[in-house]
C-alpha cells in the first residue's frame, strides 16, 4: 500500500494542488519537547520544483515550526484526500524560515498572494515523498475558507502584528528561540 519516492512525481504535484488543507509537523531533537502539528488553509502553498515546496506562514498564537526548524530543520507536510479516491501523501524534508526583508524573501514572496498577517515563508527541500492508502479518511466537502484569521490581522494592523509577534512568536512552548526571536535579539526586525 505505502510507496516511497525520491521526489514528487507529476501525479503527486496534481494531488497536492487539489487539496484545500495540509498539516505541518515538526519537533525538537531532545525527545522531551512537544511535537507540533498545525493545519494550514488558504492558498498559501507553492510547489516550486519536484523537490521544493514553500508556504506563506500567517501570524498565529505560536511559532513552534520556526523554533524547531532553527534547532534541527526537520519538517513533514501531510496531505489527505477527503474527496475522490483515497490517498495520504507526506513530504519529509529540511525546512528553513525566510523572513521579510531578506534576499530570499525577495525571491520567494512574488510567488504568493500576500495575505494579511503574513509573517514568514517556510521553504522546504523535500527529501522523501511517501504515499499511503488513506482508506480510513472520511469524506468531507469543502465549503470555503474561514475569514477570521485575516480579519484579525487587518484589525491588528502592522504595528499591532509586530507587537503581537514580539510577545507570542519569539519562543516555542519549550523555550526554543524562533527565527523572529533571533532577529529581534539582534535588533534587525
Amino acid at each position: 500500500m505505502g510507496k516511497v519516492f525520491d521526489f514528487m512525481h507529476p501525479e503527486h504535484l496534481a494531488f497536492i494542488a487539489k487539496q484545500h488543507i495540509f498539516f505541518v509537523g515538526s519537533a525538537p531533537l531532545d525527545g522531551e519537547g512537544h511535537v507540533n502539528l498545525s493545519p494550514k488553509g488558504h492558498d498559501v502553498l507553492r510547489l516550486l520544483s519536484a523537490n521544493e515546496v514553500a508556504y506563506l506562514d500567517l501570524t498565529g498564537s505560536g511559532n513552534e515550526t520556526s523554533a524547531h526548524l532553527e534547532e534541527n530543520g526537520r519538517i513533514t507536510l501531510m496531505f489527505m484526500a477527503v474527496e475522490g479516491p483515497p490517498m495520504i501523501l507526506r513530504l519529509y524534508g529540511k525546512g528553513r524560515v525566510v523572513l521579510p526583508g531578506t534576499p530570499e524573501w525577495e525571491t520567494l514572496a512574488p510567488q504568493f498572494t500576500m495575505l494579511p498577517g503574513a509573517r514568514q515563508i517556510i521553504a522546504i527541500q523535500v527529501e522523501v515523498v511517501k504515499t499511503s492508502c488513506g482508506f480510513s479518511v472520511p469524506y468531507f466537502s469543502y465549503e470555503g475558507e474561514r475569514p477570521t484569521l485575516q480579519q484579525w490581522a487587518v484589525q491588528k494592523g502592522e504595528e499591532g502584528l509586530v507587537a503581537y509577534r514580539q510577545e507570542k512568536n519569539t519562543l516555542s512552548m519549550d523555550g526554543l528561540v524562533t527565527t523572529i526571536g533571533q532577529k529581534l535579539s539582534t535588533n534587525t526586525l
